[in-house]
C-alpha cells in the first residue's frame, strides 16, 4: 500500500518549493527579454534564484542521504532534484548570454520562447503539487500532458525561429549568437519535460 508518512513528505514539499524558485527565475528571464533594461542587475537577480534553487536540491540530497525509507525510489529522487537543477541553469545560462553576446535588441522568436518557458515552469510546478497526492490525483496526468505540450508548441517556435535565423540574417556573428541563444531557451523547456517524463514514470511504478 502506498503511503506517506509526514516525514516522507518533505520531499514533495521541497520539490514543489524549487518549483516556485524555478517559475521566479522563468519570470525574471521573461522580464529581462520583455523589458530589456537594466540586464545585468536583471541577470544579477537570476543568478540569485539559481543559486536558492541549488540550496533546495542540497536539501534534497542531504535529506535522502539520511533517509531510510523514502515515498518513492531514490533514484527517482535523486534524478528529479538533478532535473530540476538542470532547469534554473540552463535559464541562467540563457540570461548571461544576452549580456555575453552584447544583444541590443531581442528578437520575437525569443520573446516567445521565454514566455513559453514561464508556462512550462508553472505547468511543472502543477505536476509537483499533484504528485503528492498521487493516488487520489485525478489531474495529474492532465498536468503532465501540458508540460508536454508546451514543449512541442516550443519545438514549433524554435525550428521556424532557427530556419528565420538562417534565411534572413547575413550577419554570421548575429546568427551565431542566437542559435546558441534559441537552444538555452529550447533546452530549458525540454528541461521541464525531462523531469514531468520522469514523474510520469515513478506515478506508473507506484500505481
Amino acid at each position: 500500500m502506498f503511503r506517506i508518512t509526514a516525514k516522507e513528505e518533505i520531499f514533495f514539499d521541497y520539490f514543489i518549493e524549487t518549483c516556485e524558485i524555478i517559475c521566479k527565475a522563468a519570470n525574471l528571464l521573461d522580464d529581462l527579454t520583455h523589458n530589456y533594461v537594466n540586464v545585468n542587475e536583471k541577470i544579477m537577480s537570476i543568478e540569485e534564484a539559481e543559486h536558492a534553487c541549488d540550496s533546495y536540491v542540497h536539501k534534497i540530497l542531504n535529506e535522502l542521504n539520511k533517509s531510510f525509507i523514502t515515498p518513492i525510489d531514490r533514484e527517482d529522487i535523486f534524478t528529479i532534484a538533478k532535473e530540476l537543477d538542470n532547469i534554473t541553469d540552463d535559464i541562467e545560462s540563457a540570461a548571461h548570454r544576452f549580456s555575453m553576446f552584447n544583444v541590443k535588441e531581442v528578437r520575437p522568436e525569443a520573446l516567445t520562447l521565454t514566455k513559453l518557458i514561464v508556462k512550462a515552469t508553472g505547468e511543472l510546478r502543477n505536476v509537483m503539487i499533484e504528485v503528492k497526492n498521487m493516488k487520489k490525483s485525478k489531474q495529474l496526468q492532465n498536468k503532465i500532458i501540458e508540460v508536454n505540450n508546451v514543449e512541442d508548441e516550443a519545438d514549433t517556435i524554435f525550428r521556424d525561429a532557427m530556419a528565420s535565423l538562417f534565411m534572413s540574417e547575413t550577419d554570421a556573428v548575429e546568427v551565431i549568437k542566437w542559435k546558441a541563444i534559441f537552444e538555452l531557451l529550447e533546452n530549458t523547456i525540454d528541461a521541464c519535460e525531462d523531469v514531468a517524463n520522469i514523474v510520469e514514470g515513478v506515478v506508473m511504478k507506484n500505481a
